[in-house]
């Protein structure tokens, strides 16, 4: 059997077309580093193109899962556009380094029951923590962008507060119309708005039951009046149409999204400056 000329090692080329390197095409996903923050170590796995170089950071938050097989697959993708990303194991405070919860009525209810348990200032200073971790990670650029998924959503609207956030991604982001996060469900999501200065992207599902029609128009209004620059996207979709187990999964709405979320890094956080093999 001949491989064919990508599959070598070997930079190669193709009349006067030079083909990429091997590494280009591929990550790192098997790192992870033990993150200090005021509530304690937090496991933060990191991804990365394989390509030396130096690229923008993503911090990306999880469901109320933490960092499943999904979450990994979003990371992986994410890192094989160009980006540096961390994921946070975000109830690090409750369960043992590493701990994964099941998609299942257990796990859902383990995981609903730390998202009020946990003081909303951990969630902040654990981004604060996050985020200059990431800013100073050697592979990183310094330019930071965050992105989250269900509750990760409000999470990533939360770390958009930190005035070095560029840009944030926030998937069908769970509580902000309730103010319901954290300790006491009394959240400041809603009057904190004015402080985000980077570009924001909202993305929906209109038969999410988890936010209404009216939790919806709440949030941009709210945004609206606090004068954010964002662009806001509903589809016909369920909540969790993004992860890619189970019956809500959309393939296709979840490439288009993931295009628009590539879209924008690009744009707001840049290409980095990969370095050229020999």
């Amino acid at each position: 059997m001949t491989l064919l000329p990508w599959a070598k090692s070997e930079s190669t080329t193709h009349g006067d077309t030079p083909l990429p390197d091997i590494d280009i095409m591929t990550i790192i996903d098997n790192v992870f580093e033990d993150v200090p923050t005021p509530s304690g170590p937090m496991r933060t796995h990191l991804f990365r193109p394989a390509a030396p170089g130096r690229y923008p950071g993503i911090l990306l938050y999880s469901e109320i899962f933490q960092v499943t097989g999904p979450i990994r697959r979003t990371a992986a993708l994410l890192a094989g556009h160009g980006f540096v990303v961390a994921v946070p194991e975000i109830y690090h405070e409750f369960e043992p380094a590493g701990k994964v919860l099941a998609y299942d009525q257990a796990g859902a209810d383990r995981g609903n029951e730390f998202k009020t348990t946990k003081p909303l200032a951990n969630y902040d200073s654990d981004a604060r923590s996050a985020l200059d971790t990431l800013k100073a990670n050697p592979d990183c650029t310094g330019d930071l962008g965050v992105m989250g998924i269900c509750i990760g959503g409000h999470l990533s609207f939360r770390a958009a507060f930190n005035q070095d956030v560029k840009a944030a991604v926030c998937f069908y982001a769970t509580d902000i119309h309730k103010r319901r996060l954290g300790l006491g469900m009394k959240d400041d999501t809603l009057d904190r708005m004015k402080e985000v200065r980077g570009e924001l992207m909202m993305i929906w599902g209109r038969q999410d039951p988890h936010v209404s029609d009216e939790g919806r128009a709440l949030i941009y209004q709210s945004m609206v009046k606090a004068g954010i620059h964002f662009t806001w996207h509903e589809f016909n979709a369920q909540h969790a149409f993004l992860r890619d187990e189970g019956h809500r999964y959309d393939p296709a709405l979840a490439l288009t999204c993931y295009q628009m979320v590539i879209n924008l890094f690009k744009r707001k956080l840049g290409e980095g400056n990969q370095q050229p093999t020999a």
